[in-house]
């Protein structure tokens, strides 16, 4: 569909009229500091067409440049049709463990550790999650911010996967990396209402300078929902040098404290074995935090006022070799 953003400035069509016939004529200067040899010409271009009639090819000239200048002022525009953009007021972050243990090779996945299986269902899980703003924030005996709430889940990804366990340390800050996405919402101004962090972890809370309860009060106090994930491999018999025994390679993993942080948040606790339930997991997130909330309409937008303007430029540039050879 063919429209004008700005009709109103056809308005301004009879202003050269108006200025010629209402205003006094200019003061001739004989004299100037700028000489244009092609400018006296068009100035008895001008006069010339007080005498001329209404066919005077200069006249028309005149008339058609200004008419193609009000057209691109006016903003003539193609709209296409109508398109659903999907909108979402979420933001996730995820908060992934990338301490020691995390090497530990017990998720049933051949010779594959605990972070090459979270690399890879973690990064599917981003991968689909189209329409929302996603941030990864890393900790270990620290917790730092990887990436920023961003569109861009294919960095988000890769940047996953480039991840090298004991990066931030070899112990485990959980209060910090619920402090840290806290902190980091705030500085975006960001009403946490709207925000779903996803911490992952295979241990307990050894490190950091704010604990875990204290974190998840202040996330509840923000409304900041917090979903909790335990990694490891579950307890089984194993053949030693002294026979069978029972080994329990997520021994290390807090899983009380895990389901208070949820709990206080209004989140859920999950518990992964070994690939298949991470996998499950994701997609009961899928689920519980949908990715679409809606869409609005939008028409695309073609600004056509280039054309107009072109052939007005060229217009002139005619016009004024017409007025020189008219000389």
């Amino acid at each position: 569909m063919f429209e004008f953003a700005w009709p109103w400035m056809f308005l301004c069509l009879p202003l050269p009229w108006l200025l010629r016939h209402y205003l006094p004529p200019a003061i001739s200067v004989n004299r100037g500091i700028l000489f244009a040899p092609f400018a006296g010409s068009i100035s008895d271009g001008f006069a010339e067409t007080r005498r001329q009639s209404i066919r005077s090819p200069r006249l028309w000239g005149l008339f058609i440049c200004w008419l193609l200048l009000v057209t691109a002022a006016a903003r003539p525009q193609w709209i296409g049709e109508e398109t659903e953009l999907p909108e979402t007021g979420r933001d996730l972050i995820l908060a992934v463990d990338v301490s020691g243990s995390m090497e530990i090779a017990d998720m049933g996945d051949g010779h594959a550790n605990r972070m090459d299986v979270v690399k890879q269902v973690a990064g599917d899980f981003i991968r689909r999650r189209e329409g929302d703003r996603i941030g990864l924030i890393l900790f270990g005996s620290e917790a730092y911010l990887q990436t920023p709430l961003t569109f861009d889940h294919a960095t988000v990804a890769n940047l996953l996967q480039g991840t090298a366990i004991g990066i931030a340390g070899r112990e485990t800050a959980i209060g910090d990396a619920i402090g840290m996405a806290i902190k980091h919402l705030k500085g975006l101004r960001h009403d946490a209402e709207d925000a779903v962090l996803v911490l992952l972890t295979d241990g307990a809370n050894n490190a950091g300078h704010v604990q875990p309860r204290k974190a998840a009060e202040l996330a509840q106090l923000q409304g900041l929902r917090i979903y909790t994930i335990g990694v490891g491999g579950e307890a089984h018999e194993m053949q030693t040098l002294f026979g069978m025994r029972m080994v329990n390679p997520a021994s290390d993993l807090d899983e009380a404290t895990l389901q208070m942080i949820a709990d206080l948040t209004g989140g859920k606790y999950f518990r992964a074995t070994d690939r298949d339930t991470l996998q499950d997991i994701y997609r009961q997130l899928d689920r519980l935090e949908p990715t679409m909330e809606g869409g609005r309409l939008v028409r695309p937008t073609s600004e056509l006022f280039v054309w107009p303007l072109g052939l007005a430029l060229l217009m002139s540039f005619l016009l004024v070799q017409y007025m020189w050879r008219m000389k």
